[in-house]
């Protein structure tokens, strides 16, 4: 079982790793849905961590539909972000109409190389998530899709998600289960839907707010509980 956590600084970083996060998703603001960081940070993060830190692409919380300046700003930045010790991509343009904006998704693809790739949740604004993932099933440079199975969060998302993984178990990209997900409920969203990677974000944190301070307790707890479980 996979553990991402949402890190918005170097110190949620380090508190990440240390209690026990398998992969750091890397990102500016939080209220916002997750925007590209800064070239100084990812380079700091990435210095410091030995986990896998996949780094946010995304130019504006205005949408998930992208222009021609968008793109050229995000190849730029995944030009510089190929400089440090990323190991991957979080990213994912769509069309006006809800579906993958293939051509963009393919430069971007291009420029990434060998880097790992997630499509964000910008998937659950699809307006029809079996064919997206139909779209996402031929590039194999997609390792997972960061979904909820929808706007709802995940845990009212169930049957969803459950089609989700069958999907992927058919060869795919695998379902990273996030939003709405509690330390609490996780192990029994685990074993209804099968996923093998979650992400956290708000939860973990103090306050359960995601400008709160990671809640070292909870996140240790939390890791220690999933990786207990051999799925």
């Amino acid at each position: 079982m996979i553990l991402e956590v949402i890190a918005t600084t170097l110190q949620d970083a380090l508190t990440a790793e240390e209690c026990g996060a398998d992969r750091i998703e890397l990102i500016t603001a939080v209220t916002e849905g997750g925007l590209t960081p800064s070239i100084g940070l990812i380079e700091r993060v990435t210095d410091r961590v030995n986990i896998p830190v996949n780094v946010m692409l995304r130019p504006h919380s205005r949408s998930f539909i992208m222009d021609d300046e968008d793109l050229e700003t995000m190849l730029a930045d995944i030009s510089r972000i190929k400089t440090t010790g990323a190991a991957g991509l979080v990213l994912g343009p769509l069309t006006s109409t809800g579906t993958i904006d293939e051509p963009m998704l393919k430069q971007l693809l291009a420029e990434a190389g060998s880097l790992d790739i997630t499509f964000h949740r910008a998937f659950d604004e699809a307006s029809d998530q079996l064919a997206a993932y139909e779209v996402l099933r031929g590039y194999p440079q997609i390792s997972r899709i960061l979904t909820s199975g929808g706007p709802l969060p995940a845990p009212q998302s169930i049957p969803q998600i459950q089609q989700l993984v069958q999907c992927s178990r058919e060869k795919g990209p695998r379902i990273l289960a996030g939003y709405g997900l509690t330390p609490e409920g996780v192990v029994s969203f685990i074993e209804e839907t099968g996923v093998k990677e979650v992400h956290f974000g708000s939860s973990i944190r103090q306050g359960r707010s995601g400008l709160g301070l990671i809640d070292k307790g909870s996140l240790r707890s939390l890791a220690d509980q999933l990786h207990q479980i051999n799925n």
